[in-house]
């Protein structure tokens, strides 16, 4: 009999390890996106490879970030991407890392008249930023009070071009992608960040371990690169 409890104990793990992840994400071209009924992009593309490697069933939800990123907290088995990992985000996860090293930077529509050599003289303008987007809080911290907090990307995109806010965060990567099409500037760099998977806190330590080493791998044999060189983007860092 203790032999059977014990054989049933061992087993427990591995039927953890059976539930599926569920991976959420937001709407943000060419990292994670909608085409049709498909869900694809750059960040979306290294994440089944992760999920293909290991042999873990999963599924991909995009949905707002602030339900996305909540979810993540909250929920078991439950993962967000592409989440940038800082000093106020460390605790509240487990991570996976890097996705992408990404830069953020403070843009403007062109023609505004918006000029700002440095980030104090940025801090007179009105910046927009999404609800629990970690650009809100990097721009709490070096001091930004004049903020407007939307919904997701695209309102803050539309209040930018119709001139309701001087200024919005954006991923370097993502500017140079969208800059060809939208009457779109820069102005000054805010910040630079390592962008990962972030898991909620009672994710399996053995599982998360073995989606690192998928990602490591994925890096070391340059399919992280051809993967982003595939959606325009070139990772120089």
């Amino acid at each position: 009999m203790k032999k059977l409890l014990f054989l049933a104990c061992l087993a427990l793990p591995c039927a953890a390890h059976a539930q599926t992840v569920t991976f959420t994400t937001e709407d943000y071209a060419p990292f994670n996106y909608r085409d049709g009924k498909e869900i694809k992009g750059a960040t979306v593309e290294q994440v089944e490879k992760i999920m293909a490697a290991i042999g873990v069933d999963y599924t991909i939800e995009i949905m707002p970030w602030a339900r996305a990123f909540g979810l993540a907290r909250t929920a078991p088995m439950t993962c967000v991407f592409v989440t940038a990992h800082n000093s106020a985000r460390d605790p509240l996860f487990k991570w996976v890392e890097p996705l992408l090293i990404d830069r953020n930077i403070l843009i403007t529509r062109k023609g505004s008249g918006v000029t700002a050599s440095n980030l104090e003289e940025a801090k007179k303008y009105t910046v927009g930023t999404q609800r629990e987007d970690y650009t809100e809080t990097i721009l709490k911290e070096k001091g930004f009070t004049k903020l407007d907090v939307a919904s997701d990307f695209n309102a803050t995109l539309r209040k930018l071009l119709s001139g309701r806010i001087d200024m919005m965060p954006i991923s370097d990567l993502y500017f140079e992608k969208i800059k060809a099409d939208q009457p779109v500037e820069m102005v000054t760099v805010l910040s630079a960040q390592p962008m990962s998977i972030a898991c909620e806190k009672s994710f399996p330590d053995d599982l998360l371990a073995k989606m690192q080493a998928a990602l490591d791998k994925l890096i070391a044999d340059g399919d992280q690169k051809q993967i982003f060189l595939k959606y325009g983007m070139n990772l120089s860092q």
